[in-house]
C-alpha cells in the first residue's frame, strides 16, 4: 500500500458475470427456528410493463408463527430469467422502513435453468435490521435491480415477475428460508433451495486449509488479546499518505453494530500534515499466501463530522516488503476505496489491485487492476482468492474481476487494514473532519479457494460455535 502519483491507469473491462451469492456474512448465532410456514412474503412490483429500465420488486416479509424471528437469518430469493448468458446485475435498495443499510442483495445462478429462470436475487439481511415479533412484519422494502450496462430488461419471461401485482398480496413464487430452511414459497422446478445441514467444524476447512479468523470483538488498542492474535496496531511513522501525518493507535476502537462488535479505523485531519492522523491495523507475521481472503468491511462516503471532500483512502489488502526496486517477489493485492476520488479521479470509484513490483522513484509500477465508480458506502463482504492460476476478486458475491497469473505472489504477506490521506487537495478547509472505516471479520483459509457463499457458511459455522479467533496458519 503506497501512494501512487495521479497518473492514468489502463482501464480494464470489469467481469461481472453474476456469480452465485454469499449474502450477509455478519450472521448471529442461530435463533430457534418458528414452527413450519412461519414466514410469509408479499410482493409488488412499480415497473409493471413486460420491459422496463429495471425491474422493481418490492417486497415485506411477515412473521406468522409464535416465536421472534432474527432477520439475518432470513433469505428471501425472487427468480428471474437472464436477458443474455453474458448478462450482469446491480442491485440497489430506493428506500426500506428497516433501512437499506440493513438490507442485503446478491445474485445467484440456478443448477437447473428453466424456460423462465435461470438467476436469482438473494435479499438478506444485517444484523442491524433486527428482528421480528410474531405478527409483525418489515414494512415497505423498495428494491430494484438492473443490467450494469443498463440495457433493457425483459420482465415478462421471469418467474417470479407479475405486472399485474401492483399492490401488496402474499406472492409463493418467491421463496424465503429461516436459519436455512426453506419455510415459504416454491422455487422454479428443480431449483428448491437446499435444506439446512450440519454446519461443517468451523475449524476444518474443506479440504483440510488452515485459517485464520478473528471477529475483531477487544476492549481497546491496549487490549493485550490483539497482540497475543498476531496483530499489530500501527504507531510507526512514514507512509502512504500525507507528510508529516501520524499513525495513531488509539483512534482504533472496537464498538458494537448490529449486537456486534466491530473495529473502527478513524482518521482525521485539520487540513495540515501535522494536524492529520491515519490509523492501520495489520498482521505481524507475513506467512499468508495462496488461498482465500475474505473482509466485511464498512466504507463511508462522508465524514463523521466536518466538512467533506478529502482524498480519502479505506482499504482490505495483503502485501509484503519491497526488497529492492522492481523487485520481481514483491506481492500486493488491494481492495481500495476512494470516496471522494484522488488519483486522478473525481469522484467515487473501488479499485482492486494486484501488484507485480513498482519503483517508487522515478515512478513505475507493474500491476493489472479492476474498478467500478459508483458509491460503495456501507458494509460490503470482500473475497479475493489467490491458487496457482488467477487473483479473482468478489464483492458482495459478485464477480469484481480476475487478474493474470504474472501476478501471483512468490513470498507470503501480511493482512492488513488501513485508512489514509491521499493528500489535502480535496478540502482544504482547516476546520477539523474525521472519517470512519469499521471491519466486522477477516477470514483467511490457507490454500483453498472457497466461493462467497462458501466463505459465508464458515463464518457462520464460527459466529455459531461460539468462536471468536482461532489461528492455525503456520509460521512461513
Amino acid at each position: 500500500m503506497r501512494t501512487r502519483p495521479p497518473v492514468s491507469r489502463a482501464r480494464l473491462a470489469l467481469a461481472l458475470a453474476a456469480l452465485l451469492g454469499g449474502g450477509a456474512l455478519t450472521a448471529l448465532p442461530a435463533q430457534a427456528a418458528p414452527e413450519a410456514g412461519g414466514l410469509s412474503v408479499q410482493y409488488r412490483t412499480s415497473a409493471s410493463g413486460a420491459t422496463a429500465d429495471q425491474t422493481e420488486p418490492w417486497l415485506k416479509v411477515r412473521n406468522t408463527g409464535t416465536s421472534a424471528v432474527q432477520l439475518s437469518q432470513v433469505k428471501v430469493r425472487y427468480y428471474f430469467k437472464a436477458d443474455s448468458p453474458n448478462a450482469s446485475y446491480r442491485f440497489a435498495c430506493s428506500w426500506a422502513v428497516r433501512g437499506c443499510s440493513a438490507v442485503t442483495g446478491t445474485f445467484g445462478t440456478l443448477d437447473n435453468p428453466t424456460a423462465t429462470a435461470d438467476r436469482y436475487l438473494e435479499i438478506g439481511f444485517t444484523p442491524a435490521a433486527g428482528s421480528l415479533a410474531p405478527g409483525a412484519d418489515t414494512g415497505d422494502m423498495q428494491l430494484r435491480f438492473h443490467q450494469t450496462n443498463w440495457q433493457t430488461v425483459r420482465q415478462s419471461d421471469d418467474y417470479s415477475f407479475s405486472g399485474a401485482q401492483t399492490s401488496y398480496a402474499d406472492w409463493d413464487k418467491v421463496t424465503a428460508q429461516l436459519a436455512g430452511a426453506t419455510v415459504w414459497g416454491a422455487a422454479p422446478e428443480g431449483n428448491d433451495p437446499t435444506d439446512p445441514t450440519d454446519p461443517p467444524d468451523p475449524t476444518d476447512p474443506p479440504g483440510g486449509g488452515q485459517a485464520l479468523f478473528d471477529d475483531f470483538d477487544y476492549s481497546s488498542h491496549t487490549d493485550p488479546d490483539i497482540s497475543a492474535h498476531g496483530w499489530s496496531v500501527r504507531a510507526n511513522s512514514g507512509g502512504p499518505g500525507v507528510p508529516g501525518a501520524t499513525w495513531d493507535p488509539s483512534k482504533v476502537t472496537f464498538v458494537s453494530a448490529g449486537g456486534n462488535s466491530v473495529m473502527n479505523l478513524e482518521t482525521s485531519t485539520a487540513g495540515t500534515g501535522a494536524s492529520t492522523t491515519h490509523t492501520e491495523v495489520l498482521t505481524k507475521d507475513m506467512k499468508f499466501k495462496n488461498g482465500t481472503y475474505a473482509a466485511r468491511v464498512k466504507f463511508s462516503d462522508a465524514p463523521k463530522s466536518g466538512p467533506d471532500g478529502d482524498h480519502l483512502v479505506q482499504t482490505f489488502f495483503t502485501i509484503n516488503d519491497l526488497k529492492a526496486p522492481m523487485a520481481d517477489d514483491y506481492a500486493e493485492y488491494d481492495f481500495e476505496y476512494l470516496p471522494n476520488g484522488g488519483w486522478g479521479e473525481p469522484s467515487n470509484i473501488l479499485y482492486t489491485t494486484s501488484w507485480e513490483t513498482y519503483n517508487p522513484d522515478p515512478w513505475q509500477a507493474v500491476n493489472q487492476h479492476s474498478e467500478q465508480r459508483v458509491s460503495y458506502a456501507g458494509w460490503h463482504d470482500l473475497v479475493v482468492t489467490i491458487d496457482d492460476s488467477a487473483i479473482t476478486y468478489y464483492v458482495d458475491g459478485q464477480h469484481f474481476g480476475t487478474h493474470d497469473a504474472r501476478y501471483l505472489p512468490e513470498r507470503p504477506m501480511s493482512i492488513n487494514f488501513n485508512q489514509w490521506l491521499i493528500d489535502l487537495n480535496g478540502q482544504t478547509s482547516t476546520t477539523p473532519r474525521a472519517y470512519d472505516q469499521q471491519v466486522d471479520y477477516v477470514l483467511h483459509v490457507k490454500d483453498q479457494v472457497l466461493t462467497p457463499a462458501q466463505v459465508a457458511a464458515k463464518v457462520a459455522g464460527y459466529r455459531t460455535a461460539g468462536t471468536g479467533f482461532v489461528d492455525e496458519v503456520p509460521a512461513s
